[in-house]
């Protein structure tokens, strides 16, 4: 048991700060943001060892964007101090849709180019939708959550293929919080409505908790 530890503590450590920054992002604590910085640093020791290169760059993007995302979240919470939940604007479905595509395109390029990775293209799709749905969870919007799914479900195939088997079973954990999440979510919006009303739940929706620049995307 201690031998396997040993081989093995990256992927565990990982499996319990990813499962508790899930679990506490569903239901809305701020703490999320810390819990999850933690997670980064040890994925990118694991991510380093799979060469799985793209989502090791991902981990370091999360630390910065955990950041502007823990002062985003503690300058827009409820009385509760947990976060107030808004809805994605349709207007941003395109733009954002586009940018995965993109991101996904030039990532696959310079990991086909650059390094010895033989997923270039998974791992840069789950990169590139990942950033949106970080992006999302910044922002407080409740679709947020059907994104993180589809990575989600995506990693899983992914971690089975590098032999990542702890944290593939990490993700599906994922993929049961974030149905937690949604649905919490879900709830908490339909009573900020009856709370606040209109004015108040517009109001909120005007000032998101947004990245630094939150203009030019994730």
């Amino acid at each position: 048991m201690g031998e396997w530890l040993v081989d093995n503590w990256t992927e565990v450590l990982g499996f319990g700060t990813g499962a508790a920054c899930v679990w506490l992002a569903a239901r809305r604590n701020i703490w999320n943001f810390p819990i999850g910085i933690a997670n980064n640093l040890v994925f990118i020791v694991l991510f380093f060892g799979a060469a799985l290169y793209a989502d090791l760059g991902l981990q370091i993007v999360y630390l910065v964007l955990g950041v502007m995302g823990w002062l985003g979240w503690s300058r827009h919470r409820a009385a509760d101090s947990r976060a107030l939940i808004t809805r994605m604007p349709r207007r941003t479905i395109l733009p954002l849709a586009l940018a995965a595509v993109a991101g996904t395109a030039i990532i696959a390029f310079a990991l086909h180019s650059y390094t010895d990775s033989t997923t270039e293209i998974a791992d840069a799709a789950t990169t590139s939708v990942s950033l949106i749905a970080q992006y999302m969870l910044n922002r407080r919007w409740l679709e947020n959550w059907f994104v993180w799914i589809a990575v989600d479900v995506t990693y899983v195939g992914l971690f089975l293929y590098k032999g990542l088997n702890i944290t593939a079973a990490l993700y599906l954990l994922f993929i049961g919080l974030c149905v937690i999440g949604y649905r919490g979510w879900a709830r908490a919006r339909a009573r900020q409505g009856q709370t606040a009303g209109p004015a108040a739940d517009s109001a909120a929706a005007g000032h998101p908790a947004s990245l630094s620049g939150a203009a030019t995307g994730a």
